[in-house]
Parts: C-alpha cells; structure tokens; sequence
C-alpha cells in the first residue's frame, strides 16, 4: 500500500488539511511511512525516541512496565492514534511504556525537532496540525481518566459495564467490537478464568450479549438491576 492509498488527510492530526498539504508537511519535516508485522514492538520501554508516530492503518496496544517487571495494559491504539510524544518531547525521562502490533499495522514517523522548526516554512499548515496535536494530547488524557476509572471500581462486573459503556460511546454502537479474552483480560487487570466466569453470568442474568468480538450490555435489564 502506498502512502497516497492511505489517506491521510482523513487523521485526526491533519483535519483540516487536504491531501495535497498533507504531502507537503510530510515532505518539509522529513516524516517517513513504516510497516510493522503482527505483535511486533513499535517502542520498547525505556527507549530512546526522537519521533512521534501516527498510526495510518491497524490496531496496537500500549503496555506499561511496573517496578517489578511485570506488564499492564495501559489502552488500544486505532488508525489516527499518537504515540511517543513523552519520548520525543522529554528524552530525558524514562519512559516505562512501549507499544506493541495487534495487527499488521502502518506507521507515520514525524521527527520531532522537524515538526518544531518547520513553521516558517509550513506557515497555515504548521498552526493546523499543532493545533490537532494539542487536541489529540487532550483526548490521551481523557483516554487515561476513563482508564482510572475502570481500575477503580469494586467489582469486575462493574469493571466490565464500565469498559462496554465507554467503549459504545467511543465506537458509536451499542454492539461493541471487544478483543479476546486474554487482551481483554489484560486490559481489565484480572485473570482470564474470573473474566470468562463473569462474562458466563452476566449473560445467565441477561445484562450481556456477545459473540466471537462484540459484546452489548442489554441496558434495560441492567437499569432494572441497578
């Protein structure tokens, strides 16, 4: 697939632009187009990073690293998502982070100090995609607010109406698209057997309906519940 089948003037980062423009700012900062392979590491924790990708097609995941090694879910990223700003932006901090493939996934690198010093030269277009990377920054912060929230309720039950009725309104549909029980598991932070037990109640007590990827919450039971 080549860079102009990937339309990115439809990103987050370049609304507002067209696709002419797009190529421009790919041109004048030195931005390159990558592909990655399924489950493959895009960034390492603690790595160096001068560069802030875009993903431009598939799904990834980022993971954090505790103190002890151990591996957590942070959130899923989708076409349009950044990631490596922190890296990019603060190379003297270590970033405990990395991002991993979910699927075959294509990138788009901007070198971070070519995106600073390309103003004078981008004039317009430079002031519309900072004004997009400050909003994007914004929706990460919401991103891991709504994380918080899960982490914080009582109960995996709760856990789980939680992520289904965040993930409707990100999504748009009440038949919400989910990942398999082990990643889901891992973004939840339980083990998978207890997952698959409640996922096995919930529908027992009609709050739930799922297949294979998609699950719905039935909403007029579960207010009945409540």
């Amino acid at each position: 697939m080549g860079r102009n089948d990937l339309n990115l003037q439809d990103l987050p980062l370049f609304q507002g632009l067209n696709a002419d423009e797009v190529d421009r700012f790919i041109k004048d900062t030195g931005a390159v187009v990558k592909h990655y392979g399924k489950e493959e590491r895009i960034l390492k924790a603690y790595e160096a990073n001068n560069r802030i990708g875009i993903l431009a097609e598939g799904e990834a995941l980022i993971l954090a690293e505790d103190s002890f090694g151990n591996e957590l879910v942070g959130h899923r990223l989708s076409r349009g998502s950044l990631f490596g700003s922190t890296t990019a932006i603060l190379p003297e901090y270590a970033n405990p982070t990395a991002v991993e493939t979910v699927s075959d996934v294509i990138v788009l690198w901007v070198p971070y100090m070519a995106l600073l010093v390309s103003g004078p030269k981008l004039g317009r277009i430079h002031g519309i995609v900072m004004r997009n990377l400050l909003v994007s920054f914004c929706r990460k912060n919401v991103l891991m607010l709504q994380k918080l929230e899960i982490l914080s309720q009582k109960t995996l039950r709760e856990r789980l109406i939680l992520y289904l009725l965040q993930q409707s309104k990100r999504q748009k549909t009440d038949c919400v698209k989910v990942p398999g029980r082990v990643q889901l598991a891992k973004e939840l932070e339980c083990n998978r057997s207890a997952l698959t037990r409640e996922i096995r109640l919930m529908k027992e007590d009609g709050l739930l309906a799922c297949g294979k990827d998609w699950m719905k919450l039935e909403e007029v039971r579960l207010r009945e519940t409540r």
